[in-house]
């Protein structure tokens, strides 16, 4: 649904994304990296704001750069505060809906359906110039989808919500991607969309590092064997005799707290074979199993080499 083929975008001398070529789907992708990192630009390429420089962007099999066709499918929240604080909730969505191309007939019921839809029922006749961080958000969100876009980007949508409506946002988006929706979410908050898809776009100084499942991405890397951290009674015995697997590299027991065991392995999916089966066999108690390493911060840091 939407394609980058060889695409650059330069800024004078100064480079914007450098070389990207990638390929995003349905569903909800995350497009990921620092600030800097080259995410606005890619975000203003795909919505037609901005013309690449050299290589092609395409969205929906057409080029977006003043394509109204695109234009038609496609929603847009920005990351930018440029509400119109003297209309209200229900104005500002309605002055979208109309300019979206919706007709007088259908506007009002889409409006208090896409306004209930991001839960701002409550607040829909109130000055967007009293709302909070969160209620902007949810708002812009709403303005985005009101004319139910195939192709929707949001620019970091989940900044000022509180958790709770990190959650319903996130519940909103999902809606959207079992609709057979292409939604593309910007941010530089890692744990945060995390929680949200496991497919990404990792971008770093305007190149492309990584597209794909974080999990997938994170098995490729073999310059950095496999952490796994195994909080137990019996950390001592166990790393013993995990030492015996030619896939377990190293096994280190805190020296603050002996009951915490980090293994490292090349081959995750082995040891995750292979591991149930030992404690069971031996009668051990594990209190906690998880991997450090299957998260995007680790992932980003391994790509990038910080």
């Amino acid at each position: 649904m939407i394609e980058l083929v060889n695409t650059s975008r330069w800024y004078g001398q100064v480079i914007g994304i450098n070389d990207v070529t990638c390929h995003v789907g349905p569903g909800i992708t995350a497009l990921l990296g620092p600030n800097g990192a080259g995410k606005s630009t890619m975000m203003k390429l795909i919505t037609g704001q901005l013309r690449p420089t050299t290589g092609k962007v395409t969205v929906l099999g057409e080029k977006p750069f003043a394509n109204p066709n695109v234009f038609r499918k496609l929603g847009y929240c920005p990351e930018s505060e440029s509400s119109y604080d003297t209309m209200t909730g229900r104005e500002m969505v309605t002055m979208l809906a109309w300019m979206a191309g919706l007709t007088s007939s259908e506007i009002p019921a889409r409006v208090s359906d896409t306004i209930e839809h991001v839960g701002m029922t409550y607040a829909a006749d109130r000055k967007i110039g009293g709302y909070s961080k969160g209620m902007r958000q949810r708002i812009k969100i709403a303005q985005g989808i009101i004319h139910d876009p195939d192709v929707l980007l949001l620019d970091e949508p989940l900044n000022g919500l509180d958790p709770v409506a990190r959650r319903e946002v996130t519940g909103v988006l999902h809606g959207l991607a079992d609709r057979g929706k292409c939604v593309v979410v910007s941010s530089h908050i890692l744990y945060e969309v995390e929680q949200m898809t496991q497919d990404i776009l990792l971008m770093h100084r305007g190149r492309l590092m990584a597209q794909g499942d974080i999990y997938q991405i994170r098995s490729l890397i073999d310059a950095h064997p496999h952490r796994i951290a195994i909080t137990s009674d019996y950390s001592r015995k166990l790393a013993s005799m995990l030492l015996e697997s030619p896939d377990v590299l190293s096994a280190r027991i805190d020296a603050e707290d002996a009951t915490r065991l980090e293994i490292e392995t090349r081959n995750p999916e082995k040891f995750y074979a292979l591991f149930p089966e030992l404690v069971l066999r031996n009668g051990l108690t594990i209190r906690r199993f998880y991997s450090p390493d299957n998260n995007l911060e680790s992932v980003f840091k391994y790509l990038v080499n910080e």
